[in-house]
């Protein structure tokens, strides 16, 4: 199966009691099953968030079924997906040159071996 990887950046609030809170929200087996259903049916074959201080970095592989537009538009018709988003709006900020209301931002390559 082929695949491609998509990479992105988001920061968190600067808290620390916050970020473990964020933490917890996604160990293993933690996060909402409705969320990681609705990450699977848009194509999403691998997802992975790693964390340095308080900014993110995620990084998704996904097969030839996915589209970015698709998953917005079917993560704005599900409640869950809704609701969860807005409970990580209490732990995430915007980057520092995100638009208003934008989370994560597309990471650009600069370099491959």
């Amino acid at each position: 199966m082929q695949t491609k990887r998509y990479c992105y950046s988001c920061d968190l609030k600067n808290d620390s009691k916050l970020i473990e809170e964020y933490k917890a929200y996604h160990a293993k087996g933690k996060a909402w099953p409705e969320i990681t259903k609705s990450i699977k049916d848009a194509g999403i074959v691998d997802m992975q968030i790693y964390l340095t201080g308080n900014r993110m970095f995620m990084i998704m592989e996904v097969d030839a079924t996915f589209n970015a537009e698709k998953k917005a538009e079917m993560d704005a018709n599900n409640h869950k997906v809704q609701e969860w988003e807005n409970l990580m709006w209490k732990y995430q900020q915007e980057l520092p040159w995100a638009k208003k209301g934008e989370k994560w931002i597309a990471l650009e390559k600069i370099f491959q071996l």
